[in-house]
């Protein structure tokens, strides 16, 4: 067949024409639950292995790595020297150390492998979304992942001043010393915190286009919104210094001010492609009411 240049293309055709018809039998891809169980069986099995593969990069390059996440640390004692008291972490059980490197390798992993098994919950619940909503998913995750990554990066900057504020609090005649382990939770609960912080303005925007917010409801309770950035802004970080909270407020507002911009310029669209047919009307005028065309006796008989 290979040698039958018409044999061939007549096999493309038959191949096409079963694609299309079977698109036409299910134009909108649905298929049974248990298909549904198969194909997230087959996700989350696939999911599994990518961050397995990262962990083990992860447990590899497990010295770098533990570098990295120790430097704040080593920025708010001043130093870090091995087995000096308070300018070195400890870990006080026998399987601390390797439970360690499974937590640094898994995290590691997660985050490395983050594109796949994100195009993995993308592969699965992409197909029974409209057109639209693929659109803003789009501009969601297009905007989501920078402020993600731009908290993750103010969380690294503030973690050695939130520490030497917990080392501040101890008074005198203390040493301070800190297991791996809870340094590691104080290190992902600050970048949590900071991310979860960094959503904001993009979660008023999700509001705006859902017509829960408008640009002039925003308006009027805009010192209730921003005290309340303050306060969600103090709850996320887990350090209570004033520095990092109005740091972190700080920068959430300025970007809570540009999704005002974003729901004005929204809300002008808006309303371009949806007008009110009863702004010009007085407070004492009727609205004008439609009559029913008069149906044909022919017709309707």
């Amino acid at each position: 067949m290979a040698d039958n240049p018409s044999a061939v293309e007549g096999a493309r055709i038959v191949g096409e024409r079963y694609v299309r018809s079977k698109r036409r039998a299910n134009p909108e891809g649905r298929m049974p639950l248990f298909d549904h169980l198969r194909e997230l069986r087959n996700r989350v099995v696939k999911v599994a292995i990518a961050i397995l593969a990262g962990a083990i990069i992860g447990w590899v390059f497990y010295d770098q790595i533990w570098n990295f996440l120790q430097r704040p640390y080593c920025q708010a004692v001043g130093f870090c020297k091995l087995n000096v008291s308070g300018h070195s972490l400890i870990y006080i059980g026998v399987m601390d150390g390797f439970y360690l490197h499974l937590k640094v390798g898994i995290i590691a992993g997660v985050i490395i492998t983050s594109p796949l098994w994100l195009y993995q919950i993308w592969a699965f619940i992409g197909p029974g979304l409209y057109s639209r909503e693929k659109r803003f998913t789009y501009l969601f995750l297009g905007a989501a992942v920078p402020l993600f990554a731009l908290g993750c990066f103010f969380a690294y900057l503030a973690m050695s001043r939130g520490l030497k504020f917990f080392l501040s609090m101890s008074g005198g005649g203390l040493t301070p010393l800190f297991t791996a382990d809870s340094y590691l939770g104080y290190w992902i609960a600050m970048i949590v915190g900071f991310a979860l912080c960094f959503e904001v303005p993009l979660f008023l925007v999700m509001l705006n286009q859902a017509r829960v917010i408008t640009h002039a409801r925003f308006r009027k309770w805009r010192r209730m919104i921003l005290f309340l950035i303050f306060v969600f802004a103090g709850i996320a970080s887990p350090s209570p210094d004033p520095i990092t909270m109005l740091l972190l407020g700080g920068v959430v507002v300025a970007l809570v001010e540009v999704a005002e911009i974003v729901i004005y310029f929204n809300d002008k669209r808006y309303a371009r492609n949806h007008p009110d047919l009863y702004a010009d009307l007085a407070d004492n005028e009727l609205a004008p009411v439609e009559t029913p065309e008069p149906v044909d006796a022919d017709r309707s008989s």
